[in-house]
């Protein structure tokens, strides 16, 4: 009867399992199948046991027999426990005997692995008593046939996967007891993998000898299951085991077979980077290390020599060939870049494997010289601690015969390598380096012809990376190199631009070859910047050295000032390489004279009449040169100065002669002021009152303010107003370039508070701040008010168009990075725009009159909070009424972009450097409406998309044409952005520097549990903590608040990353005073609100502070307020008794480490593990040692085509 029944399980299952796998049914039939065969996964152990192992048997199709046995090892993972001893070791016997079952040629080979896979699982389940039962008739059913060694192969593959993967079920003492237990098999199970490789590789031979080709596939496959087995071991299993029992000497005889080398590559490859163990085995490790060397040494030789001797064509070498041989210039990197210290004292190797890596590098094949690039650079950056170079100043040896005459601080093991890195493996490192900086859709079909078969990089290459990564890999190499070796660089780089101009200069067509001239000049910039990047002291005793370098780059300047280019590319190249020897200049400043006056003939070489649209490109020229002068005086440093006024003769010369545009002046002045920041401070003021005054009697005057600013229509007159709107460009654009130059280091505008600040008497701008700002701050209010709904309707309808995003813009922001740049908004090199040139010389169109809105906002928010930085002049000359009534007058009609950049450009400065006595007059004024307005609009997109799966934000004019998806992306990531970036703005609130008045985490350790009145006032933290003055103002906090517990609920891990700090402070204030207000949200709203965020996967990468935050609630205020523990026991899994387990627990440890663990513990217990986003920190198990390479061989279809698919233990589910 029970025979009966398990047979109608079964058959129901079966039924339910063909139900689901067919997509012909109905989704409701899917549905019901899937729930019914969950049900079973869930039900009866028994049951389960043995309806799935009747339908593994061959009756079955191949699907319903791989379903059962993805459920039999469902329930050896997550059931066994379930199980009585007897029943398991039933279990254990029926799951054995499925071996000699499934031992059939008939079988396919999925059902191989997945009975390999369920022995494994029990195996590690069971223990060690298990496995060594069942080692000795694994052995002996090795012996039985190819099928039956095949099948032990897959389980001693299997077996050890939870060594190397990190899997959740196997951790600590378990994982160690697996680990030691394989660990001390490795006697047997090792010399039976070697026997077995031997064996049938030699029937493999043996059989498609006598033309039995069935029966050597079936040796064939027994072969890369056991070099499968073997890569299971090779990452962790002791290396001088592997060569012991001669695992390291049969692979490496594999790669002479065409059948199987790929698969011994992955061996080598798993090897290769092994770590040399510090105890007593390292001689041993070194020993076989250096017998790998040998092996793959000995393979390369063969390659090379073949790819490049003279009897072989290029193309007679079968790409089978190139495949084998990156798979071993793979291991060869691998091998060189960990253990290279293994052959570094053998002077007979180490330079035979260097070569060798050079072939690979010098290689026409670009994946292999692609892999030897990583091995150099690893190379030279580890010898080399710095790309920095030091002559010597006896001069004694030249730098090309002293291979130490350009490196410092260097070990003896180094340098009895870099011994070997001569002359000539520096020279053709950067002879290919210099070559394989040009992208071959860039060059000509000249250039191609020249180059020969050398293959250059190319976009239709996968799997490594772009171009620009890879370039910058190359210029890293050239550096070292260089720092190494600068004679030898300098010489070779001088040489190949001398090359390439006098080919140019005899070119019919120089402009189509100019690509090879471009990619030079990185190289030259690379070598420069390195020999002159201070390290050098030149200005003391020239060496021989010193002198040679000066020649041979004095030499290439001369070269490139007599040159005579006057069309746009050329003539933007050559700027490009004299701004490349901006570093040459500094130490040798009589060739500046040169280098400027060279500059001003390209400029004045090029017309100024700029209306025809086909002067674009003059017009970039014009903008190159200028941008040079910039570039130059920071590399040069103070060579520049004396040359100053000369500069400024020579601009007011061209001004007065019509020669020089508006934006041309303004990055003059640029580098004028970069000029004057090596001066010291009264030059730069004297430079800024010589560039400023000009423009401040154009700013100031009221009347144009009256007219084009005192209400929106007076900004359409000013957008007809061509000459004058692009006039305002220019100086509100140079206000910001003024100000970046002019003495705001990097490090205080990266300072987490305003305390390091200079004083305004310090700053060169501070005294210009009250001019410049009130027109700008009339402008900016005028530009938000034409996104008033009542505004926007009356507007002409180029300027309404004119207010949505470009379609490059759009195309950027939903990252469709093939788009391109409408001509009139071409982006510059140095963040400037094309229509930074723009003086107003044609009418202007909805293109113009959108660049001119976009950049004013852009370079007026940068005004704004770039002088928030410099000191308290900006809040004391500034009028809050006037910033806030500007900014934040039509802030409900924003767009979220728009929000998401004055927030991020004015606001987080505004308050990262406002002076506390000075926030009860600034901050309220900004952060009520903003912070009100954020909260309501940001809770109704997050709605919308929660709720019905699209974001409905404001950005109308942003996000008006395009498809619906496109429409949908844009929105989601603009909610996104604003989310992120007020959430970014809370956490400054949270900023330790903005808070002084809080205690640390270690006080509140103290105070946690004192009587209430020892607890402070929130007056007196106000003063001293910006999180207590928000308290202390209800208009924005409350809006604060809010946004603070939505932010846990919607799905953005980013943002609640950054609000986490300012729930931090909330709960450091709640705790160290006395407010009840924010104690009750503290304890009760925000702590539930925290609980609710684990619930969302998205927020797994700030779980554990999310857990940390918990703790701190729970242990500082459960004693002060019930909330917290009411909180917990409305959780639907957990009872008191749990919960008084817990806060026991808790007073048995001080260890902040142990009690975030034990919360979060409960937490699990109390959701029912329905937190995921503790959930989602397990790894899944994954099966690594399934390559995922195609690969042929004569076991063909039968290996590749299953491996491709997710098999064995991989598949549980």
């Amino acid at each position: 009867m029970q025979e009966v029944d398990d047979n109608s399980t079964a058959n129901n299952v079966a039924r339910a399992i063909a139900a689901a796998l067919d997509w012909s049914s109905s989704s409701e039939a899917r549905k019901a199948a899937v729930s019914y065969l969950e049900s079973m996964k869930s039900g009866n152990v028994c049951v389960l046991a043995n309806t799935s192992f009747l339908l593994v048997r061959r009756d079955w199709s191949s699907e319903i027999r791989l379903h059962s046995f993805k459920m039999l090892q469902h329930l050896v993972r997550l059931r066994w426990e379930e199980l009585s001893s007897a029943e398991r070791r039933n279990f254990a016997n029926v799951a054995v005997g499925l071996i000699s079952d499934i031992a059939n040629p008939c079988e396919e080979w999925a059902l191989k692995s997945q009975t390999a896979a369920l022995v494994a699982e029990i195996v590690r389940r069971e223990g060690l008593s298990l496995w060594q039962e069942l080692l000795p008739s694994l052995v002996s059913l090795s012996n039985n046939g190819p099928i039956q060694a095949e099948l032990v192969s897959m389980i001693l593959r299997w077996l050890p996967e939870d060594i190397t993967v990190h899997n959740e079920d196997l951790e600590g003492d378990r994982r160690r007891v697996l680990l030691r237990g394989l660990t001390q098999s490795l006697p047997e199970i090792l010399p039976l993998l070697y026997t077995l490789l031997e064996r049938h590789f030699g029937a493999v031979l043996n059989e498609v000898g006598n033309q039995h080709l069935d029966i050597a596939k079936q040796h064939a496959a027994t072969v890369t299951a056991t070099l499968n087995a073997i890569n299971a071991y090779a990452e962790w299993a002791p290396l001088n085991d592997l060569a012991k029992y001669g695992v390291i000497h049969g692979c490496g005889f594999l790669l002479s077979s065409p059948v199987f080398r790929l698969h011994a590559c992955e061996f080598f490859k798993l090897v290769s980077p092994r770590k040399r163990p510090v105890d007593a085995s390292a001689s041993e490790f070194d020993s076989a290390m250096n017998h790998i060397f040998q092996i793959l040494m000995n393979v390369s030789q063969n390659f090379l020599f073949g790819s490049t001797s003279s009897n072989v064509g290029i193309d007679e070498t079968h790409e089978s060939e190139y495949e084998f041989a990156e798979y071993i210039c793979e291991s060869m990197v691998l091998l060189g870049s960990s253990n290279l210290q293994c052959i570094a004292g053998d002077s007979t190797v180490l330079p035979l494997y260097l070569q060798q890596m050079l072939g690979y590098f010098q290689h026409r094949k670009l994946a292999l010289h692609f892999q030897s690039l990583l091995f150099w650079l690893a190379l030279m950056r580890d010898l080399l601690s710095k790309p920095k170079v030091v002559a010597q100043s006896t001069g004694e040896n030249s730098a090309t015969n002293n291979p130490g005459s350009g490196y410092v601080h260097i070990d003896k093991e180094k340098k009895s390598i870099l011994v070997f890195i001569n002359d000539d493996i520096c020279g053709t490192i950067l002879d290919v380096s210099f070559q394989r900086l040009l992208k071959r859709e860039k060059a000509s079909p000249g250039t191609t012809l020249s180059l020969g078969a050398l293959e250059l990089w190319s976009d239709e290459f996968d799997g490594k990376g772009d171009f620009s990564q890879y370039r910058s890999r190359l210029l890293e190499l050239i550096r070292f190199v260089a720092s190494y070796k600068p004679l030898i660089a300098a010489a070779r780089v001088s040489e190949r631009i001398d090359t390439i101009i006098r080919g140019l200069l005899h070119a019919s067509m120089p402009a189509k070859d100019l690509a090879v001239m471009e990619s030079m000049q990185l190289a030259l910039e690379a070598t420069v910047s390195v020999i002159f990047d201070g390290s050098t002291e030149f200005g003391g005793g020239v060496s021989e050295i010193q002198l040679a370098l000066c020649r041979i780059f004095e030499g290439l300047l001369q070269q490139l000032l007599s040159l005579k280019w006057t069309e746009p590319a050329p003539v933007v190249v050559l700027g490009h390489y004299l701004d490349s020897l901006g570093p040459f200049l500094k130490y040798f400043p009589d060739a500046v004279s040169g280098v400027i006056n060279k500059l001003f003939e390209l400029l004045t070489s090029l017309p100024t009449a700029l209306k025809d649209p086909s002067a674009n490109g003059a017009r970039h020229a014009r903008l190159q040169i200028c941008s040079s002068f910039i570039r130059i005086a920071k590399n040069a440093d103070k060579a520049l100065l004396p040359h100053m006024k000369g500069i400024a003769d020579t601009m007011a010369y061209l001004q007065r002669e019509g020669r020089l545009l508006r934006g041309e002046h303004n990055l003059l002045g640029e580098a004028f002021l970069v000029m004057a920041s090596a001066a010291g401070i009264q030059q730069q003021q004297d430079v800024l009152a010589w560039l400023l005054e000009p423009l401040s009697k154009q700013w100031t005057p009221i009347d144009w303010q009256n007219t084009y600013l005192s209400d929106p229509m007076g900004l359409v007159l000013l957008c007809s107003e061509t000459s004058f709107m692009w006039s305002i460009f220019h100086t509100v654009t140079f206000f910001e370039k003024a100000l970046k130059r002019s003495a705001v280091r990097k490090s205080i505008l990266n300072s987490q508070g305003g305390s390091g600040v200079n004083s305004a008497s310090q700053h060169p701008m501070a005294s210009h701040l009250s001019w410049m700002l009130p027109p700008l701050l009339r402008l900016l209010r005028a530009i938000h008010s034409l996104w008033s709904p009542s505004v926007s309707q009356a507007l002409p309808g180029e300027l309404k168009a004119s207010m949505s995003m470009s379609d490059f813009e759009r195309a950027s922001f939903i990252g469709e990075g093939n788009s391109k740049s409408s001509k009139s908004a071409s982006i510059f090199t140095d963040g400037s725009q094309v229509d930074a040139n723009k003086d107003g010389n044609a009418e202007t169109n909805e293109n113009d009159i959108r660049n001119w809105l976009k950049c004013i906002r852009d370079s007026g928010y940068n005004v704004l909070g770039l002088s928030a930085t410099i000191g308290d002049s900006f809040f004391i000359s500034t009028e809050s009424h006037s910033v806030a009534l500007s900014l934040m007058e039509n802030v409900q009609s924003m767009e979220f972009r728009h929000m998401r950049q004055l927030i991020h450009s004015v606001l987080i400065p505004l308050v990262k450097f406002c002076p506390s006595n000075l926030w009860e007059e600034w901050l309220e004024k900004f952060l009520h409406p903003l912070f009100l307005h954020c909260q309501q609009a940001l809770s109704y997109s997050w709605s919308c998309l929660l709720s019905e799966g699209r974001a409905k934000v404001p950005d109308n004019h942003g996000i008006l044409v395009g498809s619906d998806l496109k429409v949908e992306v844009m929105e989601e990531k603009l909610l996104r952005d604003l989310t992120r970036e007020i959430c970014h703005l809370l956490s400054v609130f949270a900023l330790s520097s903005l808070n002084s008045g809080l205690p640390s985490l270690e006080q509140v350790g103290h105070i946690s549990r004192v009587e209430g009145s020892s607890l402070k006032d929130l007056d007196a933290c106000a003063s001293k903590s910006l999180v207590g003055f928000l308290l202390k103002h209800k208009g924005p906090f409350l809006p604060a608040l809010q946004i603070c517990i939505e932010a846990f609920r919607w799905t953005d891990g980013e943002a609640v990353t950054k609000v986490s700090s300012f729930c931090g402070a909330l709960i450091l204030l709640a705790v160290s005073t006395n407010n009840v207000e924010l104690r009750e949200f503290v304890a009760k709203d925000l702590f539930y609100a925290i609980i609710q965020g684990l619930t969302l996967e998205s927020n797994a990468i700030i779980s554990a502070d999310l857990v940390g935050l918990c703790r701190e609630i729970f242990i500082y205020l459960s004693d002060r307020d019930p909330a917290p523990r009411q909180v917990l026991l409305s959780l639907p899994c957990i009872t008191t008794q749990d919960l008084l387990a817990f806060e026991e627990t808790l007073t048995k440890t001080s260890s902040p480490k142990e009690q975030k663990q034990h919360m979060k513990s409960l937490l699990l217990l109390a959701t029912g593990n329905k937190l995921k986003a503790l959930a989602a920190q397990k790894s899944t198990n994954v099966i690594t040692n399934v390559s995922t390479r195609n690969r042929s061989s004569v076991t063909g279809h039968e290996v590749s085509t299953e491996e491709d698919d997710v098999v064995g233990l991989a598949a549980i589910t």
